[in-house]
């Protein structure tokens, strides 16, 4: 089954809602039936073969039948660590037990679905989040209750201090609304910060014009390096078409002299953020791009960054001609500090 949505928000919402943290995982609805124990994505596909340490946690800790909604993650030094926590999706067994033991997720439970024989989607969340509660009492790492509180002053506390352990901001959920699955019912709040950006390409969108502008960042090396940090997109077709216009001029001499013509060659990719990286998934190069002069600078929003890279894509806010490419580096960006990870879970309500 697929899990119940959110939709995004600006602000902590008042009201009669739960608020509780936006975990920084992988959605995943848990089944349990006796020794049967499944892992489902938020897309419905099988996660249990990629996180089997989490197998007799799970068949001791929760109910003998019962269908509940989380989210799994790693932690790491300074918080939740979304890079340790997709290398863990690998199509070697060998690989996939070495990193259950060197990088052991966790799992966050947050409602419960099912239990025994009764389908509780349609109960109200306080009386889904009571029987939770009743249920998780005793459970103990690598299995957790999410903290919840009704409180927005708490929610929003949550919010400030705990973006720089990875957390992804802030869900509001109705307290009399049931388990919708597949529908945006809930409400989310995320960071959204803004970066200056050097516009070092672009890809062509399908029905023509600018698809994505390719966003590049310098780093403190001694010459600096630039590395691809992402995209920005969701241009309207009048944009695409503008764009297009806009950046022609800066076609010409963009090959010979781009700090990522190497980007075809897969080791030049161990050294250099380049777009077009191969994976294992793809088995090569992604689409082609075209490259530009990198003398334009864009600022976007962006919500995360993870490993040098935007994990989501940018959006386009302005141009900056007042810029120098040179000044659109790392150091610019925001680094809030980070919370013990723990620190959450003993987070009064």
């Amino acid at each position: 089954m697929k899990p119940m949505l959110a939709k995004a928000t600006k602000e902590i919402p008042s009201g009669d809602y739960l608020f509780e943290p936006k975990w920084d995982g992988f959605r995943c609805i848990v089944f349990r039936d006796d020794d049967e124990v499944m892992l489902g994505s938020r897309n419905e596909k099988p996660l249990t073969r990629y996180f089997p340490e989490l197998i007799e946690p799970i068949m001791r800790m929760l109910p003998a039948r019962c269908v509940m909604d989380g989210e799994l993650v790693v932690p790491g030094p300074d918080g939740l660590d979304f890079d340790l926590l997709q290398q863990r999706i690998h199509p070697a067994d060998s690989r996939v037990r070495m990193l259950a033991e060197t990088t052991p997720a966790h799992l966050v439970l947050f409602d419960l679905i099912a239990l025994d024989d009764l389908d509780l989607r349609t109960l109200p969340l306080r009386e889904r989040r009571a029987t939770l509660e009743q249920l998780l009492e005793e459970v103990e790492p690598p299995l957790h209750l999410t903290p919840a509180t009704t409180d927005p002053v708490r929610a929003d506390d949550w919010f400030q201090r705990f973006d720089g352990s990875g957390f992804d901001g802030v869900m509001a959920k109705a307290l009399d609304g049931p388990y919708v699955s597949d529908k945006r019912v809930q409400l989310k709040v995320k960071h959204h910060r803004t970066a200056d950006c050097v516009v070092a390409g672009y890809r062509l969108h399908k029905d023509g014009g600018v698809g994505s502008l390719l966003l590049g960042l310098f780093d403190d090396a001694s010459p600096p390096m630039l590395h691809h940090v992402g995209v920005a997109s969701a241009f309207s077709a009048s944009q695409r078409r503008t764009l297009a216009a806009e950046l022609a001029p800066y076609e010409d001499g963009g090959v010979d002299a781009h700090p990522w013509k190497a980007w075809a060659d897969a080791e030049a990719h161990d050294t250099q953020r380049m777009p077009g990286a191969p994976s294992r998934w793809s088995g090569g190069k992604t689409a082609e791009w075209v490259p530009l002069r990198c003398e334009l600078v864009v600022e976007v929003t962006y919500e995360n960054l993870t490993s040098g890279r935007f994990r989501h894509p940018a959006r386009f806010v302005r141009w900056r001609p007042d810029k120098d490419p040179a000044q659109c580096d790392y150091d610019q960006l925001e680094h809030p500090p980070p919370v013990e990870y723990t620190e959450i879970f003993d987070a009064p309500d």
